[in-house]
């Protein structure tokens, strides 16, 4: 029954595609695509669609949200614009989550209690990070782009998870939102009572992603894992399916930003999107059979390649 609902949303999907592919505005917008390459536009949208499909593959295994992967590839490597480039990168990120946050929240890894506060002004900022990188030249923003995606690699290196990190006494915002839960670990069936603290620089910490989030449109699941893990205290499988919640909060607000200064072109983000959640299924399945270390290394290697790619076209050294 799960399989035939989503063949048809599959079906619906490609369907949308065609009818936006045969639109004139669509056709002007692929001819503006490809005004400066001797490839017919039609190629990109199903070069797009594949490309998205392996990061899905590997998104999964490796633990990053598609999004991290999505906009600096994609914005160094094809003949996009970044604004459009950013526009789906969120629309990719929210689709991936909210594909996941129903089943995490049933489970009780998702926490909405814990969420709400978070991406209440994870969204707000987000949305004036969107305006702001709307604003900025591209160049300065492939710059900062390749800048934070190095960034994201160091982080990839030096972040040691903890399972059930100790957290001996919550603070008291943390008790006055009821900021705990309980949850039952699948591997182990034991029950885990759960709270946090630092609630205060989490608050703050969640602004700023709100902000990256927006401003480059990669999500920000790369960042809410951590600051949920090791900053306030929530157990590993928490923070992960709470970072779920938030990215469908804040990517929603930042995506509606785009959307409104028409920086979201359908021949983008339709073969993106269901590219990347057609590869987010097949990597989900490989979880269990590949080795995540493996995984690891061969998406640093290739953030590492994409974030001095970016830095090095928003400079003009590699055009």
């Amino acid at each position: 029954m799960r399989v035939g609902h989503t063949a048809r949303w599959i079906a619906w999907l490609l369907a949308m595609t065609a009818m936006l592919m045969a639109s004139p505005a669509h056709a002007a917008a692929g001819a503006a695509v490809a005004a400066g390459t001797a490839v017919a536009w039609w190629v990109w949208p199903l070069a797009l669609f594949g490309a998205c499909f392996l990061m899905g593959i590997v998104a999964v295994p490796a633990g990053i949200g598609g999004g991290t992967l999505f906009v600096p590839i994609v914005g160094s490597f094809f003949p996009f614009h970044l604004d459009f480039v950013r526009g789906a990168g969120l629309l990719v990120a929210l689709a991936s989550a909210l594909a996941a946050g129903p089943s995490l929240m049933r489970g009780g890894l998702g926490s909405l209690r814990l969420a709400l506060p978070l991406s209440a002004l994870a969204a707000a900022s987000s949305i004036g990070g969107a305006m702001l990188g709307l604003s900025m030249p591209v160049n300065v923003v492939q710059m900062l782009l390749g800048g934070v995606v190095l960034g994201i690699v160091v982080l990839m290196f030096v972040y040691k998870s903890s399972e059930y990190p100790h957290v001996a006494q919550p603070d008291a915002l943390s008790q006055a939102l009821a900021l705990n839960g309980v949850f039952i670990d699948g591997a182990s069936r034991r029950v885990i009572h759960w709270q946090v603290h630092r609630t205060i620089p989490g608050l703050v910490t969640f602004l700023l992603i709100g902000v990256l989030a927006g401003m480059f449109g990669i999500g920000a699941g790369w960042a809410n894992v951590p600051a949920l893990n090791l900053l306030m205290g929530a157990p590993l499988k928490v923070s992960a399916g709470t970072s779920s919640v938030v990215l469908s909060l804040v990517d929603s607000s930042a995506a509606w930003v785009y959307i409104n200064k028409g920086a979201v072109l359908p021949m983008i983000a339709v073969p993106s999107v269901v590219g990347m959640m057609l590869g987010a299924r097949i990597g989900a399945r490989l979880l269990d059979v590949l080795k995540g270390s493996v995984i690891r290394k061969l998406v640093i290697g290739v953030l590492l390649f994409a974030g001095a790619r970016a830095l090095l076209k928003g400079t003009g050294i590699w055009p």
